[in-house]
């Protein structure tokens, strides 16, 4: 569970990895991460601008002069910022579980707003509303993202616990191949109700 929103470090991991295609200025990485979300997600000029500039002092990322845009400012990638890209790769690689709870949590506190009794939001004269239509709109957009990425959608009938104790036990597998489940204890007649036998 996150107590937080986004994880910490996916602006700057973003900025290097645009910049590392090639030089950019601040509103064209605003204009290329809101593309990437979908259109649904734009950081504040207000914190792309400051990571540049931190960039730029700490060596990471440098001006580019453009004959042909000689007020803009654009941001190339250094060799140290090739480092710290790859130093970044590493941090965001370990935080796909807390992705996957930001986008679970809003989700929850979506469909929490359209049919809690203890909230009241009135409906805004507007094109969206807290409601099952929308909800359904959303998953759809998941889905058809999901397929569009990655293939066929299939449904995980799991609880998150179950889902979850699912994985643990297949990482423990991962990291020691030599240990077997295949073979039940001598003493075992029925399977526990309990997540650890995942």
């Amino acid at each position: 569970m996150r107590k937080s929103g986004p994880p910490k470090g996916l602006i700057s991991y973003l900025v290097l990895e645009l910049l590392d295609e090639r030089p950019r200025y601040g509103y064209e990485l605003l204009g290329e991460i809101t593309e990437i979300s979908g259109g649904h997600w734009e950081p504040s000029y207000g914190s792309v601008y400051p990571i540049l500039y931190k960039f730029e002092e700490e060596g990471v990322a440098e001006r580019v002069e453009r004959a042909d845009e000689p007020d803009r400012k654009y941001f190339a990638l250094t060799d140290a910022g090739r480092e710290e890209l790859a130093e970044k790769r590493r941090a965001i690689g370990g935080e796909a579980k807390d992705f996957g709870d930001v986008v679970l949590g809003f989700y929850h506190l979506y469909a929490a707003l359209a049919t809690d009794g203890r909230f009241e939001v009135d409906d805004a004269d507007a094109d969206w509303a807290f409601s099952e239509r929308y909800s359904a709109w959303i998953v759809e957009q998941m889905i058809r993202h999901h397929e569009r990425d990655f293939g066929e959608f299939e449904r995980i009938d799991a609880s998150p616990e179950e889902f979850y104790a699912r994985e643990d036990g297949a990482a423990a597998d991962a990291a020691d191949p030599d240990s077997s489940e295949t073979e039940p204890a001598d003493d075992a007649e029925e399977p526990s109700s309990g997540a650890a036998d995942d």
